[in-house]
């Protein structure tokens, strides 16, 4: 069993949200139509793939839990779009996968072997090509005011050991990664949204990461969603918070 197995069913439903502007946005300042191809590393339940699966023509989605390409797939065959679906890992890919117009990559990219990723990105982008590696997180600006307690939370409930193979639950920067490459950081596309989440669901939220899942806590689950609940509710109006969500697309493009 992978270690998001037990995730699967929360992934979806309580990590912030890619808007489907973000998508817009960025399929119309990359100029993505329907002659181009687009593949997706990591892809869990299939976020990215399906929201661009709208403005490319062949969309490959790519992951190594079973689980979660069996949620992409459920998602994929609702939605009544064609993604090609790929298990396994991203490092693994075969040469004749073909190259792509843009590479994504979401909440995966410090899953991924560092020392792989030169080569990685060399055969998989095609030479005008570009790699985007999104993220969509709560705001860590101070707006979010409920959101240092919730990391304490998370922390305090979180397997030490997994929590920094995780390297801390932070988003890891593109820049540091490209620099054997002939990859550069460019621009940063940036959407923000806001919504209202109940506690509830930010303290569920808990179980979507792979150092606090359901088969990390086992029988503390109800436990750990009391605590973050009792941590919460004075931060909420009636047990509910504005949340501000920050979706981002690290562009990176070929050194010219």
């Amino acid at each position: 069993m992978g270690r998001f197995a037990t995730t699967v069913h929360l992934y979806e439903q309580f990590r912030p949200p890619y808007p489907l502007k973000f998508f817009r946005q960025i399929a119309e300042h990359l100029a993505l139509t329907k002659q181009h191809a687009l593949i997706d590393l990591g892809t869990g339940p299939g976020l990215l793939a399906l929201g661009f699966a709208d403005y490319a023509g062949r969309v490959v989605a790519v992951d190594p839990e079973p689980a979660m390409l069996a949620a992409a797939r459920r998602a994929v065959r609702a939605a009544g779009r064609d993604v090609e679906l790929v298990e396994g890992r991203a490092e693994d890919l075969p040469d004749d996968i073909g190259r792509f117009d843009l590479v994504t990559i979401g909440r995966a990219l410090h899953w991924l072997d560092e020392a792989a990723l030169g080569p990685l990105f060399e055969r998989l982008v095609s030479p005008v090509g570009v790699l985007a590696v999104c993220a969509s997180f709560s705001a860590k600006d101070g707006r979010n005011a409920w959101l240092e307690e919730f990391d304490a939370a998370r922390r305090a409930w979180s397997n030490e050991r997994l929590w920094s193979e995780a390297r801390s639950g932070h988003r890891v920067h593109l820049a540091p990664l490209l620099e054997p490459t002939t990859f550069e950081a460019a621009e940063v596309i940036r959407v923000e949204t806001t919504k209202e989440t109940s506690v509830a669901d930010l303290a569920q939220r808990v179980l979507t990461y792979s150092s606090s899942s359901p088969a990390v806590l086992g029988a503390r689950v109800e436990a750990m969603l009391r605590d973050v609940q009792a941590r919460l509710m004075p931060l909420s109006r009636d047990g509910v918070v504005t949340e501000i969500v920050t979706s981002t697309a690290q562009i990176a493009r070929r050194r010219l």
